[in-house]
């Protein structure tokens, strides 16, 4: 099991939504987690997403965001890590937000941990060393 780890939205949310994965997501409750401070703003846009879709009504949507903001994860400050993530963003061709989450977990020398499938296909084309992405699929339940 993990101790310590960044996670990203895609993690964060499934807390909060059934979802495939919520149950490895879950399983990261007991570990210290650490986002940048990036990650309220990002899990609040997909339960925005959900009201839109019909999924969610927007009073349940804001009892989930009301949740995620008590969760006890440390938050970086994104300033602090845009250099990096902009740097990562252009080595791998991925959007810089989600590279701010590998620019700390790399920082930190601590695992990401994310859902995001396109994230880590495209981390895992990398050549350097650097930090471990964790799909979430590969999380074990037992």
């Amino acid at each position: 099991m993990i101790d310590a780890a960044v996670v990203d939205a895609s993690v964060a949310v499934k807390w909060v939504l059934e979802e495939p994965g919520s149950d490895r997501a879950r399983l990261l409750s007991s570990a210290r987690l650490e986002a940048p401070d990036l990650l309220p703003i990002e899990c609040a846009n997909v339960l925005w997403k959900k009201v839109q879709l019909g999924d969610l009504r927007g009073d349940g949507a804001a009892l989930r965001l009301a949740l995620l903001l008590h969760a006890p994860i440390t938050l970086a400050d994104s300033r602090n890590l845009l250099e990096a993530a902009f740097r990562l963003s252009l080595e791998l061709k991925h959007p810089v937000y989600d590279c701010l989450y590998l620019a700390l977990a790399a920082m930190r020398d601590l695992p990401l941990v994310t859902a995001d499938r396109k994230l880590v296909a495209a981390f895992r084309k990398r050549r350097k060393p650097a930090p471990q992405v964790q799909s979430l699929d590969d999380l074990s339940l037992l």
